[in-house]
Order: C-alpha cells, then sequence, then structure tokens
C-alpha cells in the first residue's frame, strides 16, 4: 500500500520521485489517437480490476490492494461523502457519483507510468470496455464480492486533469468519440456491498 499527496501549485513542496513524474513528457492528441485501437480492444464480458485508489483527503491518493465497496459511503475510507457536492441542491454527495472507473488502458496510455494512474482521482481502474454502446446506464457489474450499477451523470476531463496529463488529454477524453468510449471513465453506485481487490474479475451481472 502506497500514499502520496499531490501539490500541483507549490513545486518545491514534490519529492525528488514526483518531480521526475511531473517531468514526464504530455502525450500528444496523434498519440494517444494511436492508441484507439488498443484500448477498443478491451474486455466486453469479463475483463479485470487493475488498480484501486482511494481519496482520504483533497489532493491525497492511497493506492490499496484491497478495499470495502458499501452502498450509503462508497468506497470506505475515500472522501466522496464528506466532500460533497456543489450541484446538488444542499451541498451534500451525488449518490449517482459515488465511484469514478476508468479503463485501465486509457490511464496507461495517458500517465506513462503506473505511479502516475492515481493522479486522475478514479477509484477503480479496470481492463474492460466501458462504451456507452457496452454498459450504458443500469448496467451492473460484479467485482469482487460487490455490485455496482453505471449511473447516468457523465465522467467528463476537467481543469485538473487537464494539468496532470495535458491539454490534448483533456481534448481526447472529451471528444465526441472520446465521450462515446467513456474514455475518462464512467460514475457508478454500490448496489451490493462486497470486497474488492487487485486481479478480482469485473463482469457483467
Amino acid at each position: 500500500m502506497s500514499r502520496w499527496k499531490i501539490f500541483l501549485d507549490s513545486p518545491a513542496n514534490l519529492t525528488q520521485s514526483e518531480i521526475v513524474m511531473a517531468d514526464l513528457k504530455h502525450l500528444t492528441l496523434a498519440e494517444m489517437e494511436a492508441g484507439l485501437e488498443t484500448i477498443r480492444q478491451s474486455p466486453k464480458d469479463a475483463g479485470v480490476l487493475k488498480l484501486i485508489s482511494c481519496r482520504p483527503n483533497t489532493d491525497e491518493r492511497e493506492v490499496l490492494e484491497q478495499a470495502q465497496l458499501d452502498p450509503a459511503h462508497g468506497l470506505i475510507g475515500d472522501n466522496w461523502k464528506a466532500r460533497g457536492n456543489s450541484r446538488t441542491p444542499d451541498g451534500s454527495a451525488n449518490p449517482e457519483m459515488q465511484l469514478n472507473v476508468m479503463n485501465a488502458r486509457v490511464i496507461e496510455l495517458l500517465a506513462q507510468d503506473k505511479e502516475r494512474w492515481a493522479l486522475a482521482g478514479d477509484q477503480l481502474f479496470v481492463d474492460f470496455d466501458l462504451s456507452e454502446t457496452n454498459i450504458p446506464p443500469g448496467t451492473r457489474l460484479a467485482i469482487g464480492s460487490a455490485v455496482i450499477e453505471v449511473t447516468a451523470p457523465p465522467h467528463l476531463g476537467c481543469k485538473k486533469f487537464s494539468a496532470r496529463f495535458g491539454l490534448d488529454a483533456m481534448k481526447f477524453v472529451n471528444s465526441p468519440e472520446g465521450k462515446q468510449l467513456h474514455l475518462r471513465g464512467i460514475n457508478a453506485k454500490v448496489v451490493r456491498p462486497g470486497v474488492v481487490q487487485t486481479g478480482d474479475v469485473v463482469e457483467k451481472t
């Protein structure tokens, strides 16, 4: 289990390993588009959970081998519920955006180093086809002993995503094709509590 903080506005505070990661050259849009065929080949029915990331606090990541998913709290230890959501009427957390799930082939392409995957801010990274065609809202996925359900709110690239992976990365995931393939990932909620761990099979139920 590893844990580190991200200091986007304070480079002087970065450790040597974080400086090395920050100095990685962002891919161009053409380089990302060259990886689309590999992304499209992601498993459609049964894939694999490749990485679990928890967000204990803002700009903090904890990479886990195992985690507990709960219908009321999402990923236990994550700050989804405490952080809330500025777009809900009362500022509370949006239950339709409890979990963020991203395709492992996409983040592998953009991040270039597995140590940087968690910078995306998603909790679950899966080698699985997350496209709109394959798993529209309402689709349920079994992972370990838990079941999650794909929800309707879109998951799109933002300023933080652009800062970490480059402006072209945001254009790549937010393009019409990127949205259809859900390159930035999907939102989901927990419908059956359970334990998930890296290496677990991800499959439609």
